[in-house]
């Protein structure tokens, strides 16, 4: 599907999965209402999944993404899954790219690595690792990482943080190269990184108003780059993050948020020190403000396709977008939520209700020919059958005719001979 400008819109759809849970749930049920959820997906045809990595603040209680999806790959058969993301400052390299690698096995290269300097300053603080370090840290791992996973080896590198020596991997991935995703928010970090490696790019803030505004400017960063390094800016595995919650009418999806969107919007202006959220605290605000800001979609599948619409104008184009995940709404109504954008929202992008539109159209226009022509077959059919019978009639009439006669000649002769 084309937008208004003729910009090719994505063609892929996901999720991404931080998670978000309120504090005061079992995180037990919670675990495994994301690992249902991804099922779900999966079933509906969902492209990818990314689970992130994150260790303190109490919502988002996925520790290590590769432990999940090793559990997730079970439950599923064709989604992909990546870590979204592993928080590069946090892991030695060659350890991380050994788990990645022995994923790529266990899925059969469904994996995928999501990479990044990590987003909870709290998370940091714990490991001792200064917040103004952490992307030079992530550039540090991830250019050693990248030389592990491609095969560049033996690997020897020191850095203040981490040592390798002669180091290499026992297996190759399964597939013929893992993917590597660099994630982006506001500053340039993530889009140099990415096109100086030759990675693709994750923009997880791509919704909210510095996030928006800045998806030209980072695919600029990302093709400057890419052209200074000899690596190629491709907007195909270019993936856009944001929230949506849809249901029929905007209504109901309205009434269905207040179950979960208040505690969301709190985490991030108390708690997370990310400001992706609007400033207002008045639950019955809230709505309003997170569609007027184009933060998200609360509505129906119609302004799901506005707003992906909307991205893809502002972006100049991208291969997959993804949609962030939460408990806005009860487990009912978020799978629902996600069936509903399966059904209507990924066909309009994809071509698959533009081609049932047009054959159904075609079909419609020729009607009046097809319906002539089915109508002169059957009556061709009941003209035959009626011949056909008639025929069969009349040589049963005929025979038994004959059959009288000769019996009359036999019963003649008989009494002639008596």
């Amino acid at each position: 599907m084309n937008t208004p400008t003729g910009t090719p819109g994505p063609q892929r759809f996901g999720i991404f999965l931080a998670p978000f849970h309120p504090v005061g749930q079992n995180p037990t049920l919670a675990l495994e209402r994301d690992l249902d959820l991804i099922a779900h997906l999966d079933a509906l045809g969902f492209d990818e999944a990314w689970i992130g990595e994150h260790h303190s603040a109490g919502y988002e209680i996925i520790a290590s993404p590769e432990v999940f999806i090793a559990t997730a790959a079970e439950r599923t058969r064709h989604i992909r899954l990546g870590t979204g993301v592993s928080s590069l400052p946090y892991h030695h390299p060659l350890m991380l790219a050994d788990r990645m690698i022995l994923l790529s096995h266990l899925t059969r290269g469904r994996v995928m690595l999501g990479v990044g300097p990590g987003a909870l300053p709290s998370d940091a603080y714990m490991m001792g690792i200064e917040v103004a370090r952490q992307r030079d840290m992530m550039e540090e791992g991830l250019e050693a990482l990248l030389a592990l996973l491609r095969g560049e080896e033996p690997v020897t590198r020191k850095t203040d943080w981490f040592e390798l020596r002669d180091a290499r991997t026992q297996l190759r991935p399964y597939q013929d190269e893992l993917e590597v995703a660099v994630a982006a928010m506001v500053s340039p970090s993530g889009p140099r990184a990415a096109a100086r490696h030759g990675c693709s790019l994750l923009s997880l803030g791509a919704t909210q108003t510095a996030g928006f505004d800045a998806l030209g400017y980072h695919w600029g960063v990302m093709e400057e780059r890419a052209a200074k390094y000899g690596t190629v800016a491709d907007r195909d595995s270019w993936r856009l993050v944001g929230p949506m919650h849809i249901a029929e009418t905007r209504e109901q999806a309205a009434r269905e948020v207040k179950y979960g969107l208040a505690d969301w919007v709190g985490y991030f202006q108390k708690v997370a020190a990310l400001p992706i959220v609007p400033e207002t605290e008045d639950p019955d605000q809230l709505v309003d403000a997170i569609n007027s800001a184009g933060i998200g979609v609360i509505g129906t599948p119609d302004d799901a396709i506005a707003q992906i619409e909307r991205l893809t104008a502002q972006s100049g184009g991208f291969g997959t977008y993804l949609l962030m995940g939460h408990e806005w709404a009860d487990t009912a109504a978020t799978r629902h939520s996600y069936e509903l954008f399966a059904r209507h929202v990924a066909p309009a992008f994809q071509g698959t209700a533009a081609a049932l539109a047009a054959s159904r159209d075609w079909a419609a226009a020729n009607r009046p020919q097809f319906i002539g022509q089915a109508t002169d077959a059957i009556m061709t059919k009941i003209k035959e059958h009626a011949e056909e019978t008639a025929g069969e009639t009349a040589k049963e009439t005929a025979g038994e005719s004959a059959g009288e006669s000769a019996g009359e000649s036999a019963g003649a002769e008989g009494a002639s001979q008596g």
